[in-house]
């Protein structure tokens, strides 16, 4: 019996091990993924506005023109250049952009206000 316990517990150490080492990635690629989640969730176009600070100190502003798996591109509104980017590389990224679904539920508000607004002025 103690050899049963024994073997099992051994057993399931070991593949705790391997577990451990397959979803353990480093620090690196972990901040990259999260800067690619970031990425998407702002998405591309004009209005997909960001600023990036790169590891290396570069501070990039502009808008995403494209994403893709490794690299993103960066219109410089000022300058007109587009500059790729690869997710390693960002230090830290804040953007903004409004989805279509905010967009809706503000001009909605926004309606609602106004008529409540001259509703009650016009009693």
């Amino acid at each position: 019996m103690k050899k049963i316990i024994s073997l099992t517990l051994i057993t399931l150490l070991t593949q705790l091990l391997f577990v451990h080492s397959t979803f353990a990635g480093t620090k690196e690629e972990k901040f990259s993924e999260k800067m690619k989640t970031e990425i998407s969730k702002i998405g591309t176009g004009q209005d997909a506005k960001v600023k990036l600070k790169l590891k290396d100190g570069t501070k990039i502003k502009g808008y995403i023109m494209e994403a893709n798996e490794n690299q993103f591109v960066v219109m410089n509104t000022k300058t007109g250049q587009a500059l790729p980017v690869a997710y390693p590389q960002v230090g830290q990224a804040k953007g903004n952009n409004l989805s279509t679904g905010v967009v809706i539920v503000i001009g909605v508000a926004v309606l609602i206000a106004v008529v409540f607004i001259v509703g009650s002025s016009l009693k």
